[in-house]
């Protein structure tokens, strides 16, 4: 008897920190806009290095503090 074959397990991973590059494709805005939010001061960008990278919490609570569309 044949055997079956289960299905492949994935799990899925939520990134620690952005690049910059991976933020703006991850919440899809520009290059400009992700540069004014940060020296607006409403985005918390940090440097490793030479690098500038954002804490997924950091994404997340930008994200939350945008404005609601709508009704709620």
């Amino acid at each position: 008897m044949a055997e079956r074959s289960r299905p492949e397990i994935v799990q899925i991973v939520a990134p620690v920190a952005f690049s910059p590059k991976a933020f703006e494709k991850a919440f899809g805005i520009g290059h400009t806009k992700l540069y004014e939010e940060i020296k607006a001061g409403r985005l918390i960008a940090r440097k490793l290095g030479v690098r500038t990278i954002i804490l997924a919490e950091d994404a997340a609570a930008w994200a939350r503090s945008l404005p609601r569309v709508g009704r709620g």
